[in-house]
C-alpha cells in the first residue's frame, strides 16, 4: 500500500503569536538597550512602567479593563491593590497564578480565579470568607471564618450577635463550640460565649454570669446533662456560681457566697442523727 502524506503550510507548523512575540522581543530589546545606555530607565519606568508592559501596551494588549465579580465585604480598590494591579502594567505580561496567589493572601477572600481575555480584560471572580464567630483573645476581639482564619478586628456593630469563642486558639475551635450550641437546645439563647480551657475543653458563660465547665470528651453529652437540670430542677435559676459537668456520674455546684452562708446556717440548725443531746 502506498502512504498518503500531506504538506503542512509553514504558518500552521509554528506556534500561534510566534510572530507577534518576536516582535514584541525585538522592539523591547531595542527600547530596553537605549534606556539602559541613555541612563533614563529609571525615569521611564516611574512615568510608563516597566518597558515590556510598556510595549505590549503600545500594540494595543493593555490592561484597560478589570471585571470583579463574587465582592460584597471587600472594596474594588482592595481587590486592585492586593493584586498588583495599576495602569501600567499590560495583559500580556501579567501571570495570572502570581495575581490569584496574592489575593487569596487577603483574609477576606477564600478563593480566586483570575482568567485574560485578550485583548485588554482581566477577569476576577472572588468567593469571600463569611464572619462566622468572634473570637475574644488577649483583650482583643476578632471576626473569624469557620475555618478560623481571622478576618478582621471587630469593628461593626451588626456582627455582635455572632457566637462569641474565648482564649487561645478558640478561634480554631469555634465548629465545636457551634455543635455544643446545637446540643443545647432550648438553652441555647441563654449561651454568651464558650471559653476554651488550656486548649482541650470549654466552660460555657451563661447569661447569668453561671460558669458551666464541660468534660474534655463527651461535652455534648454534657451539654444534654444541663438542658436535663434546668428542665425538670431550674439549676440556672438558683444561686449558683459554677456548674460542674466534667464527671458523668455526678454534678458539683458551686454557691453564691449568700446561699452558701444559708446552707451553713441550716445545716447548723439541724439535729444530728444518732447522738445523744447532753442535759
Amino acid at each position: 500500500m502506498r502512504r498518503r502524506s500531506a504538506v503542512v503550510p509553514l504558518e500552521r507548523r509554528l506556534p500561534r503569536f510566534l510572530g507577534t512575540g518576536l516582535a514584541l522581543g525585538f522592539f523591547g530589546a531595542v527600547i530596553f538597550t537605549g534606556l539602559l545606555q541613555g541612563g533614563h530607565l529609571d525615569d521611564f519606568v516611574r512615568t510608563h512602567g516597566e518597558p515590556h508592559h510598556a510595549l505590549a501596551r503600545a500594540v494595543g494588549l493593555g490592561l484597560d479593563q478589570v471585571t470583579i465579580s463574587g465582592i460584597t465585604q471587600v472594596r474594588e480598590n482592595e481587590v486592585l491593590a492586593a493584586g498588583g494591579l495599576h495602569d501600567k502594567l499590560s495583559l500580556a505580561f501579567i501571570d495570572v497564578n502570581e495575581v490569584r496567589e496574592r489575593l487569596e493572601r487577603v483574609p477576606m477572600i477564600k478563593t480566586a480565579a483570575v482568567r485574560k481575555l485578550y485583548p485588554n480584560e482581566l477577569v476576577i471572580t472572588l468567593t469571600e470568607r463569611e464572619p462566622h464567630a468572634i473570637w475574644q483573645n488577649k483583650g482583643e476581639l476578632f471576626v473569624v471564618a469557620s475555618d478560623g482564619t481571622v478576618i478582621d478586628l471587630m469593628q461593626d456593630e451588626s456582627l455582635v450577635n455572632l457566637p462569641l469563642v474565648v482564649g487561645e486558639g478558640a478561634n480554631l475551635r469555634n465548629k465545636d463550640y457551634m455543635a455544643l450550641l446545637q446540643a443545647a437546645g432550648p438553652l441555647k439563647d441563654r449561651i454568651r460565649a464558650g471559653m476554651l480551657v488550656s486548649g482541650r475543653r470549654w466552660n460555657l458563660k451563661m447569661d447569668n454570669g453561671m460558669d458551666v465547665r464541660l468534660p474534655e470528651l463527651g461535652a455534648a453529652d454534657a451539654v444534654a446533662r444541663l438542658v436535663k437540670l434546668e428542665r425538670e430542677q431550674k439549676i440556672l435559676e438558683k444561686d449558683v456560681l459554677a456548674i460542674d459537668l466534667r464527671m458523668p456520674d455526678r454534678i458539683v455546684v458551686r454557691l453564691t457566697e449568700e446561699a452558701a452562708s444559708a446552707r451553713a446556717e441550716s445545716l447548723k440548725k439541724k439535729p444530728m442523727r444518732g447522738k445523744g443531746v447532753d442535759t
